[in-house]
């Protein structure tokens, strides 16, 4: 990533509305490489496609004060507090690197700093962080021409409780019992310290160990307001955290091992009128294209699937093929 010029951010603003828009705004007006750390007060944030009262518990978030926000990467929902930290890395890519490539080259910094520590952390699944199997970090991807940045959490000492409550457990996600109980198997870097340390220790571990001999950036004056506008404009706004579509004729849901999908589908003359796409799989290119790519097309199989052949359907959803999304059309 070139760390002789790498930009470090380390936020003191707790606002989730800023910092997601800060997030934005480090990947389309930056050039330079960036490793950002911040946090959030208590908030839920999820992801680009999904669909939000679905992923959400609303009682609860409403019942103890939570907001929801809504972030320009993939991946699915997380729970923020001041126990989980958060970090940004931001360059130039290549799109010959998958998904796959990337979440290794963004997250070894931090598996490294973990063994600095005696932690033996690892990758897992498709962007997960783990201890002995333990899940402490959730990492997501965006682009914007030929800048990538992934961010994601660590879970340092966080209320499990909130976690749990703020989130629901959607049951198409589950394929068995075996794999919802490991819904369970999320844990604390702290519960794996071998020294007492506290959050904001730990924070200043990682800027040190990550960030070496690198420079601090702080945003301008001019940079700050431009992110403000961004937060009130979009990001603090229930049209972006919430925005749904009308109803639709027809939806279908699956979950596929790179991710849940599910397609709604309004049908008008007996072509696809409408079509909106939600749910936490990865992209490289938005979604919003491909819905406009499938409109107007006629809504039989034949014409579905012929429209789709002239689709690289993996730069919308990324591990999933081409015959897994004409399914869902006619599920």
């Amino acid at each position: 990533m070139g760390t002789s010029e790498m930009l470090c951010i380390f936020d003191s603003v707790t606002d989730p509305y800023w910092n997601l828009a800060a997030e934005e705004y480090i990947l389309k007006e930056f050039e330079a490489p960036v490793f950002r750390l911040w946090r959030n007060s208590r908030s839920v944030i999820i992801g680009r496609y999904q669909n939000a009262l679905a992923e959400i518990n609303i009682p609860f978030v409403k019942t103890h004060g939570i907001p929801v926000i809504r972030r320009i990467s993939g991946g699915g929902a997380v729970f923020h507090d001041m126990g989980n930290i958060l970090f940004t890395f931001a360059d130039n890519c290549s799109r010959t690197e998958d998904t796959g490539a990337m979440f290794s080259r963004f997250t070894r910094p931090i598996i490294d700093a973990l063994a600095g520590l005696g932690i033996n952390a690892a990758l897992e699944g498709r962007n997960d962080l783990t201890i002995g199997g333990m899940k402490f970090s959730g990492n997501a991807i965006a682009y914007h021409g030929n800048r990538i940045l992934q961010h994601g959490t660590i879970l340092f000492s966080s209320s499990m409780d909130d976690l749990s409550g703020a989130l629901n457990a959607r049951p198409e996600k589950f394929e068995g019992k075996a794999v919802k109980s490991n819904r369970a198997r999320v844990t604390n870097i702290r519960e794996h310290l071998k020294q007492d340390m506290d959050v904001c220790g730990f924070m200043d571990y990682l800027r040190g160990a990550i960030a070496g001999n690198n420079s601090i950036y702080e945003f301008t004056d001019r940079q700050k307001n431009e992110i403000t506008e961004l937060r009130n404009s979009k990001y603090a706004t229930d049209e972006w955290n919430f925005g749904m579509s009308p109803a639709f004729s027809f939806s279908s849901v699956r979950k596929f091992p790179s991710g849940l999908v599910e397609i709604f589908i309004d049908v008008e003359k007996g072509a696809i009128g409408k079509l909106e796409v939600r749910g936490d799989y990865f992209f490289s290119k938005p979604t919003e294209e491909f819905e406009s790519l499938m409109e107007g097309t006629a809504y039989d199989p034949e014409s579905v699937k012929k429209r789709l052949s002239g689709i690289c359907v993996d730069d919308y959803f990324s591990g999933i093929g081409a015959d897994d999304i004409f399914e869902m059309f006619f599920d």
